[in-house]
């Protein structure tokens, strides 16, 4: 058997190819991330006598490409947990850290794990796309926030407080109410310097335009307000220039934001788990495809507690002799955005109480003992991913999908 370990970086790959014995078949070499090289790679490996497995890290995002394109020619390849080939097999205090070295112990790792390796698939390709949507889904969000934040921080100087008029969900589109109001109504005296029956005229208008729903109790509060208000800039062009620039960013942040909702939820249903995920408490059409894109396939999980020591939620233990910590903080070795969405979850769930949700229930009798709030909803978390695991693997099962490796 040959097992070829592979180092993969940005723009080129290290290369090195072991048999049992730890006979050299190929030394180590480096091969760039071209069509010309890969193929060369290629050649030497299908050239190989004998069963041949490729492994490689999956770290970041280089290495789908190397494994993308030695999977499209039927080569057995297996993408691994960085974490695992770190612990495996340092035998010496002298552990150089190069991309030969590594790619050495890849492969010796390999032929180790022979018959656990997991080879990748085309459903690891979506839950790739599904884990950089997610990415993508935080950065974006994370740039929406700030957008809202700087919105209402000049309309604090033009009209404060008009983005507490209204609390209308986003539309599909991303749009909200209180957005569109302040491009229209940008500045206090766009308000005040109609009269009252003049201005609830021209807002049922603008709601008619809009598609809003239009309140008369509401026109007359919003201009009461207006008439007691202190602007800080005038009403003129260059503040109505801020006004509106800020609300365009913030909308098309928001349409980004909404839109990668969506085709996120799209993919993450091409999923096999996809139904029992999104029948679990707690997970709705935006956490769901988070949750699978941060989990990824949890078949390659040997068992519930692999699962929490990914997520970070599992206790640390710490014992020596006569001496044992009675509380134990988490490891938080994890996926820091698998914890993100698991709290939110956990925040879902103490707010809605469902009944007869074990995961409720357990986190309800942990707070009921005093539990500090950190504590109580780490518990939860722990426990929903027991949950999530047991759920998700049986179904797999019957569908012929679970075939657990060692992750």
């Amino acid at each position: 058997m040959n097992a070829v370990g592979i180092d993969v970086s940005k723009s080129k790959s290290t290369v090195t190819i072991r048999r049992p014995g730890d006979e050299v078949v190929l030394a180590p070499r480096d091969y760039l991330h071209t069509q010309s090289s890969i193929n060369d790679l290629i050649a030497v490996i299908h050239g190989l006598e004998g069963e041949t497995k490729v492994c490689m890290e999956h770290t970041g995002r280089y290495y789908e490409q190397m494994a993308s394109w030695l999977s499209s020619v039927g080569i057995f390849v297996s993408a691994v947990n960085p974490a695992l080939i770190k612990e495996f097999g340092n035998e010496s205090l002298h552990t150089p850290k190069t991309d030969k070295a590594d790619a050495q112990k890849i492969a010796r790792f390999a032929l180790d794990r022979w018959a656990k390796l997991r080879q990748y698939s085309r459903m690891d390709e979506i839950r790739n796309q599904l884990k950089t949507m997610n990415r993508q889904f935080d950065f974006y969000m994370d740039q929406k926030t700030a957008m809202k934040n700087n919105l209402i921080a000049l309309l604090d100087q033009t009209f404060p407080g008009a983005n507490g008029f209204f609390d209308s969900p986003a539309r599909s589109d991303g749009s909200q109410k209180w957005v569109d109001f302040v491009y229209t109504y940008w500045h206090v005296d766009c308000v005040r310097q109609k009269t009252l029956g003049g201005f609830a005229e021209h807002y049922r208008s603008w709601c008619k335009r809009k598609g809003y729903n239009f309140s008369a109790s509401k026109a007359e509060k919003i201009y009461l307000t207006a008439a007691d208000l202190i602007a800080v800039f005038p009403k003129d062009d260059n503040t109505k220039l801020l006004i509106r620039q800020a609300v365009q960013m913030l909308n098309v942040a928001s349409e980004t934001v909404e839109s990668l909702r969506v085709k996120m939820n799209e993919t993450a249903s091409q999923l096999p788990e996809y139904p029992v995920v999104m029948g679990m408490d707690g997970v709705g059409a935006t956490l769901g495809p988070q949750l699978m894109a941060e989990i990824g396939d949890v078949a390659r999980f040997t068992k519930k507690g692999a699962l929490t020591a990914y997520a970070g939620v599992d206790p640390r233990s710490n014992e020596s002799g006569d001496y044992k910590r009675k509380s134990d903080p988490t490891t938080k070795k994890g996926s820091p955005y698998l914890r993100k969405t698991l709290f939110q979850i956990m925040d879902g769930l103490i707010k809605r109480s469902p009944a007869n949700d074990p995961v409720y229930a357990f986190m309800d009798k942990k707070r009921a003992e005093g539990k500090p709030y950190y504590v109580y909803m780490t518990a939860g978390a722990n426990k929903f991913l027991r949950v999530y695991y047991g759920r998700v693997r049986e179904y797999l099962s019957l569908l012929g999908q679970d075939q657990g490796t060692e992750q």
